[in-house]
């Protein structure tokens, strides 16, 4: 069964951090490019970061330039991302989410899904 488990997630302090996981099984994730989105209470879904499928290529949304890491372990089907310097902004349900092919924004272009992780930043 196809499976993506997202974990990590929990209530952090404005300034703190937090590093989120999106554990595969089922399939081989080395194979897929990984996004991480986030939807905000009455907000759309919004792309935070993604990364190639040989760690090659990342990219990250403007907002969390500079304060946030993604990273794969492709023997672990693991990919992370590392939360530094969180702001009450960055509350929201984050997602990972697969596709074959290269990195993309577009939450369409990815085929599986995790079931979120919350992350709460307030003081």
């Amino acid at each position: 069964q196809v499976q993506l488990v997202e974990s990590g997630g929990g209530l952090v302090q404005p300034g703190g951090s937090l590093r989120l996981s999106c554990a595969a099984s089922g399939f081989t994730l080395a194979n897929y490019a990984i996004g991480w989105f986030r939807q905000a209470p009455g907000k759309e879904r919004e792309g935070v970061s993604c990364i190639s499928s040989s760690r090659s290529i990342t990219h990250y949304a403007d907002s969390v330039k500079g304060r946030f890491t993604i990273s794969r372990d492709n023997i672990k089907n693991t990919v992370y991302l590392q939360m530094n310097s969180l702001k009450p902004d960055d509350t929201a349900v984050y997602y990972c989410a697969a596709r074959s092919g290269p990195p993309s924004w577009s939450q369409y272009d990815y085929i599986y899904w995790g079931q979120g992780t919350q992350v709460t930043v307030s003081s």
